[in-house]
């Protein structure tokens, strides 16, 4: 895992001051430290029956997407407001510098599927709250959650209805 992190970069008050941005990009554009990271990821889900994975926008999208295909399972993207045709749900939420909000399409998931939630990085853990009340309101059953990145000074894990089914590959 040690060389998954040589592949991330800090970015010093970003997007605000005493925000330290943790840049996924050089990982990203590393094609087999790529595939050995959502080999990682997908690892703790292979034999819990995924059916869907919902990915947050914008790079849980592209670990997600990923990761649906690893785990064959479909693919719904939790999106930022307004960007979906409606009927939408969605969930409003706080995040450490801002507040924001998720949706999803009203259809995109069938009652009682199991669905695996990915991002790129845990922080206070409001995002990952609100995926998980946002699958809830559609009718999905949370398995669990995936996350390339924890920052564990923020104790976002706190957040998480079950602390055992949140795979954070690298802590910060």
């Amino acid at each position: 895992m040690k060389d998954f992190a040589k592949l991330i970069r800090a970015v010093a008050d970003f997007p605000m001051p005493g925000v330290t941005f943790r840049d996924v990009t050089p990982l990203l554009a590393d094609a087999e430290a790529f595939g050995r990271c959502i080999d990682a990821l997908a690892e703790p889900w292979q034999s819990q029956r995924v059916q869907a994975v919902c990915g947050i926008e914008a790079r849980g999208f592209i670990f997600g997407v990923a990761l649906a295909q690893k785990l064959h399972a479909g693919f719904v993207p939790l999106r930022k407001p307004g960007k979906l045709p409606p009927p939408v749900v969605g969930v409003d939420y706080q995040l450490e510098y801002g507040s924001d909000r998720l949706e999803a399409s009203s259809d995109t998931l069938q009652p009682g599927r199991r669905v695996l939630i990915v991002d790129d990085v845990l922080a206070t853990g409001g995002t990952l709250a609100a995926a998980c009340a946002l699958v809830d309101k559609l009718g999905g059953q949370v398995a669990g959650a995936s996350v390339l990145i924890e920052l564990d000074a923020l104790n976002g894990r706190s957040r998480w209805p079950s602390a055992s089914l949140l795979y954070s590959l690298m802590h910060y």
